[in-house]
């Protein structure tokens, strides 16, 4: 099982970037995957988290209106645009997995996601410059 993330880099404030999340080695429709984050000093937070199987998506109140989660079935690659970037969104960002597809997302990561979501990429550095 494997997953990896991509398309981190520099950005402005008020700028965009996409992050990409791709998985191998598991049942991608299956899985619900999701996108955290950890700025220097910080703990790790949360930021989306999407339902492969169903399409239910969740947002931390922080990004919400500003990102949005998506997957492609095809591509087994779950994406997070993230738009009207703040400085405070610099952080590397991470994605995880686990078989909880047909789980409500918003139970799993409004909760206790590390229960749940247990295989990690390697992150991916968004920087956002004032």
């Amino acid at each position: 099982v494997q997953l990896v993330e991509s398309g981190g880099g520099l950005a402005q404030t008020g700028g965009s970037l996409r992050l990409s999340c791709s998985g191998s080695g598991f049942a991608f429709r299956d899985a619900a995957i999701g996108w955290f984050r950890q700025a220097p000093g910080q703990e790790r937070e949360v930021v989306s988290c999407v339902s492969v199987s169903h399409g239910g998506t969740f947002y931390a109140d922080s990004v919400q209106g500003r990102f949005t989660i998506s997957s492609d079935d095809a591509k087994e690659t779950v994406y997070l645009q993230l738009q009207d970037l703040k400085p405070e969104d610099t952080a590397v960002y991470y994605c995880a997995t686990g078989p909880f597809g047909w789980y409500d997302v918003s139970s799993i990561c409004g909760g206790t996601p590390d229960r749940y979501l247990t295989v990690w990429g390697q992150g991916t550095l968004v920087t956002v410059s004032a």
